[in-house]
Parts: C-alpha cells; structure tokens; sequence
C-alpha cells in the first residue's frame, strides 16, 4: 500500500506504544453529527483544530506542534488546510478542499483488497480491509500528495512532498486532530527508524508492497476486486473512478526516485559523503522488500497445463543486477516448472489462507501464484542513482551485488560486509576504494568461502572483464536452477525456500495483512535456508541478521 495503513488494532499497537495503554482504556469518542465529522478513531483528549507532532521513538504521544514549526511545512496538506484552518476529516473532505483551492487538480484513484479477489457471495463474514489510495497532481507533474483510507474513512492517511525542504511529510487524523508524524529524514534518525510510519516508510518514501505486474491485491490490468451485490462501495463515487494499478507503479517509482534524488543532494557536499552506512546498507542489505508474482492465476494453474514461469527476482537481483548495471547474460527464458509439480506442492504442503479474525480458510495459494519477497526498488533506486552521479563505481556495486548473488533479499553473507563500511563522513574520490582495501585486507586471513573472500575474488577481476564473467556465474546457475526446478525434489525445495523467505517478511512490520501471503505446514520456526550457487538449497549456518 502507499501509505502506512494497519488493521485498528495495529494502528493501536503501533503508534506511540508508551501511550498506547491509556489510549487503549479510554473509548474512542463517536462521530459529531453533520457531514464535517470524521469517523472515530484513537483521538483520546486531543484538542479539535489543532496540529500535533507524533513522531514514534521521539515522542511520547502527540503533542501540539509549535507554530514556528508548522508554518515552516510547505508541502499541500499544511498550505492549503492546516495553516488555513481547514480541518478535513473525512477522505472526501481532503479532495473536495483540494478542488476548492485549485491545488492539485490532477486526481488518480486505486483500490486494492488482500480478499479482494475472493468471491463475497462465498465468504460473507471475512474481513475485505479495502482500501482507496488518491493521488493528488499538478497538470503533467508527478503527484505531490497521496491519501490512504477505507471507504468509510475509519483511518485516513497523507503523505504530502514539501518542495522546499525536498521531503516527504507524513500526517495521519487522529479525530478530532491531524497529527504530523515525521518526515523522510525521519527514517534515518536512530531513535525514530523502523517505527510508527517508517516501519513501512523505512527510507523516507512512498511504498507500494506490490510493485510489479501483476499488481497483487490491487485493481488492474491483470484483475479486478470484486464487490457483493449490496456493497455500499458501489455508491460511492470514487469507485468510479478506480483505475489500474499498473498506473501507480509508475507514480510510485517516480517517487522513490524524486526522494532518492533529493537525499543523494543532501548527504554529498564539499566533496565528503555523510552517513556512508545509511547509503550502502541499501546494498549490502536488504531494508525493505517488494512482493512479486508471476501473473498465471493460481486457480487456473492445471496440472499438465503452460509452464509456470516463477519471478525472476525469487533467483536472483534481476533489476539491479541486469537492469541497471547491464550484465550481458545469455539466459533468454526464466525458470519454468511443470504445472503438476506446483499442484502437488500446494497439497503436500497443505498450502491455505487463513485470516483467525474472520475465521476464514481456504486450501490453496495466493490468487496470483507463488507470491514472493525480491530485492525493493528503493533500495536498488539509490544503488541506480549513486552509480549514474559517479558516487559509487558501478563494479564496486556490482561486486557487492555478487556477494551470494543466488540469494537477492535476506542474505547474512551480504550483510556481515557492513562492518567494512564506515559511519562517518568520507571523500567521495576514495570511500568505495577505501572499503575494498579493507575487505580484501581481511580476506588474506579469513576461509576462501568467507564474504570477504568471495568481495575480494569479485573485486579484483578488471574493469574490462567483471560484466562478463558475473554475467557467465549468472547463466550458469540460472541453467542449473532451471533444470533442478523441473524435478520433484527440486521444486520442493525451492516451495520450501520460498516460504522461508515468506516467513522472514512475516517478521517485517510491513507484513499488515493475514491474506497477503499463503500459510503453510511447514513450522514457523523452521530453519532458515539458502540457495547455493550451485541451484541446491541448503540451511543458512552464517551468523548475522538481513
């Protein structure tokens, strides 16, 4: 989802946990008559027409935001509302005050469901959580304000761009208040990284989980979410207006990269790069992810039936890897599977959906199949824009990237590199080659299968060669995967290493919804496993965290 958006029990838990026992005693007060009223939510004793300041991990609870703080905001939200004195409360409030003010003219409406795709008329007691995400846009400009809420505005959500601090600003309503709850830099300060909205904002940008067709859960090109007879969101006008989410890919993607962009400015001056950490760890770990598909429907998978092509991005980094620094593989198709050795896995393994609020299961997987964690566009986008401004050479990326390339997201082989990397500022002419002396110094001591070793082997091929030799490790496993995937043990493990991917985003706070990924039989604390360069998957026995 673009913004933060929790089930009310999460938001509960999540947001200020040091209030969170008072707020959770004190019942939330109803909605004021009249259409100006917002929906109750978590408001306690917070003053009516007043901006408040909530930022998790620095706050203990919303406090009033002083007025040189908040007419210092310059992005849409606090001109055209706060600082005006206009206090939407509703979803529809928000864009009608937009239109009012001529801001933003531009509107694009999305709607995604994780039941979305599940009939109804045959689960009438299962929570649907749908969720309307609005852009908001200048005429031919990317969106400078995006809205997440229900329907019935029960949460209502804002991430809004502030051209003059170059940041994204993150508000939420807290009836009968709006509270600010940090900005991107917000995402990278110690106390406040990994909570309250940045535990899914984690850089400091807008997040669409689903990036990549066929948009899973969200309306698109690819599916749509279906509606019972009497759904009152039929009525409502924006369902109108829905269109595919195959356009907020591209809205999302522009984001990202209008943040990393502005970022990148910020922590390279006078010739030293601030923070060098907060930069590569978005490649030599994994911060954030996206979740990928393929796009056959897994209730239209026969057995006997077309391969079932897996996502690319389950083998290996393909964007970064391929895309972005162009190694010349020769691999044309991705790795298929017979169709029968899918359906027989989802019955081995008693593949199901499960959602314990509603009491809902159903055997089988996600509605698209073999749904999957792969390395997140942001963090790719900053290793992208670093090489395109000649911040970081593309073969130091790319010897990096090689690093237990068989294993794009989660990898503690990758991780332990961090250690090499320093945390306070360095000359830009020298900080990657200063890490590699480090790292291979270490090597000349450590075991040949060590991460310093396999960085030290990568680093010293020539410029001329590295695309080409990467590009050749490259085919070669995808070869042996392809061959291995078309076998019964060996599409086993690879099912059992997708779950065990599956299991670590479980883990992430940007797990939100129940219906998001299947459940299996496979216990959930099973080991982790790996994939070796070889195509086998063995258990992951590196110390270290992703």
């Amino acid at each position: 989802m673009s913004l933060w958006d929790r089930t009310p029990e999460r938001r509960r838990a999540t947001a200020w946990p040091e209030a969170a026992a008072t707020a959770a005693a004190e019942p939330a007060a109803g909605p004021a008559a009249g259409p100006a009223a917002g929906p109750a939510d978590e408001g306690g004793g917070l003053r009516p027409r007043t901006l408040y300041r909530g930022v998790s991990g620095v706050d203990r609870g919303p406090v009033p935001m002083p007025a040189g703080q908040s007419d210092g905001l310059r992005d849409p939200m606090a001109r055209v509302f706060f600082q005006r004195d206009h206090w939407p409360m509703t979803l529809e409030e928000v864009l009608d005050g937009l239109t009012r003010a001529g801001e933003l003219p531009t509107q694009s409406v999305y709607l995604i469901s994780e039941a979305g795709q599940i009939p109804p008329d045959e689960t009438p007691g299962l929570r649907r959580d749908l969720r309307f995400a609005v852009s908001r846009a200048a005429p031919g400009k990317d969106p400078d304000l995006l809205v997440s809420s229900d329907p019935g505005s029960v949460f209502l959500q804002v991430a809004a761009w502030d051209p003059v601090a170059q940041v994204f600003n993150y508000y939420m309503r807290i009836s009968p208040a709006w509270v600010w709850t940090g900005d991107s830099w917000s995402s990278m300060a110690p106390e406040s990284r990994g909570k309250g909205c940045f535990d899914s904002h984690v850089n400091g940008s807008v997040v669409m989980k689903e990036l990549k067709q066929p948009w899973s859960n969200w309306q698109s090109m690819s599916a749509t979410i279906q509606l019972a007879p009497d759904d009152p969101l039929r009525d409502n006008p924006l369902h109108g207006q829905v269109i595919g989410a195959e356009r907020l890919e591209l809205t999302v993607k522009g984001l990202v990269s209008r943040w990393t962009a502005a970022r990148l400015s910020a922590v390279v001056d006078d010739g030293m790069v601030t923070h060098p950490d907060h930069l590569l760890r978005q490649l030599f770990t994994t911060t954030t992810v996206n979740l990928a598909s393929t796009s056959t429907q897994s209730a239209t998978v026969a057995s006997g039936g077309r391969d079932l092509s897996l996502p690319l991005g389950f083998w290996l980094n393909a964007d970064a890897l391929l895309n972005d620094l162009g190694l010349p593989v020769s691999t044309a198709t991705v790795p298929s599977a017979p169709t029968s050795l899918y359906a027989d896995s989802l019955q081995a393994l008693g593949f199901r959906l499960e959602e314990q609020v509603s009491d809902f299961s159903q055997p089988g997987d996600t509605f698209f199949a073999f749904v999957v964690p792969e390395a997140a566009y942001e963090d790719n986008d900053v290793v992208r824009q670093l090489v395109e401004k000649n911040l970081v050479p593309a073969g130091f990326a790319a010897c990096a990237l090689m690093v237990d390339f068989t294993n794009p997201v989660f990898s503690p082989v990758r991780a332990h590199l961090m250690r090499y990397v320093p945390t306070a500022p360095v000359p830009v002419s020298t900080w990657c080659d200063d890490i590699a002396a480090a790292v291979a110094a270490a090597a000349r001591t450590l075991p040949a299968d060590s991460p310093e070793a396999e960085f030290a082997r990568n680093w010293a091929l020539p410029e001329a060669d590295w695309r080409g030799v990467f590009a050749q490790r490259v085919d070669v496993y995808l070869e042996k995967v392809a061959a291995r995937l078309r076998t019964a043990s060996g599409f086993d493990e690879f099912t059992r290493l997708a779950e065990s991917r599956r299991r670590m985003f479980k883990e992430m706070r940007l797990n939100e919804f129940a219906l998001t990924l299947p459940t299996t039989d496979i216990p959930a604390d099973a080991p982790r496993l790996r994939m070796h360069e070889d195509g086998t998957v063995a258990v992951v026995t590196t110390g270290g965290s992703p």
